[in-house]
């Protein structure tokens, strides 16, 4: 394999210091509701994120897009899918990962356990810790694509006053 020279400036680019991270308690559509408050840091890549705002720390990506997601005890992301694998690492904290047509599945990851969901499986997560804990989303692929939800997510976010619009990005339905 042959050597590059990388300089700082271009090493840089690829760095992004926590204390700096830009968060959104907004991300998806589900974020509104009660049970499913969470904050969420795009690390590498765009990702999946809903909100239009949020641009990822490093935006060069080579095979994985990183989120990070911090959530109080109970919460985190309702049913949802994706068109790639999804890895769930827990940073920090005890987090349920569940799965299934209705989430009747389910493993508990304790800090630092690890889990790799398949491309398509409907799938959601939760701090069931007894903190505010973190855990790392590592979704494959250069376009990890857009999340599918549940239909019964997208009719409890329309009735806080959330929806999709035609590019998959959050519109407030109050707003005028």
């Amino acid at each position: 394999m042959t050597q590059r020279d990388f300089h700082m400036e271009d090493m840089k680019k690829r760095y992004a210091k926590f204390s700096e991270m830009k968060l959104s308690k907004q991300a998806f559509v589900d974020t509104r509701l009660p049970e499913h408050e969470r904050d969420l840091y795009n690390v590498i890549g765009n990702g999946v994120s809903e909100d239009p705002e949020l641009k990822p720390s490093i935006d060069t990506v080579e095979g994985f897009n990183i989120h990070y997601v911090g959530a109080e005890p109970g919460k985190g992301a309702a049913l949802h899918t994706h068109t790639t694998v999804e890895v769930f690492f827990a940073m920090s904290g005890k987090w349920s990962v569940y799965w299934g047509e209705n989430g009747e599945n389910n493993i508990e990851l304790d800090t630092f356990d690890i889990i790799s969901v398949p491309e398509g499986v409907m799938r959601g997560f939760k701090n069931i810790g007894d903190s505010y804990a973190n855990l790392m989303a590592i979704l494959g692929g250069n376009d990890p694509g857009k999340i599918g939800w549940a239909k019964s997510v997208l009719d409890l976010a329309e009735k806080s006053g959330l929806r999709l619009d035609s590019s998959v990005k959050i519109v407030e339905l109050n707003s005028t």
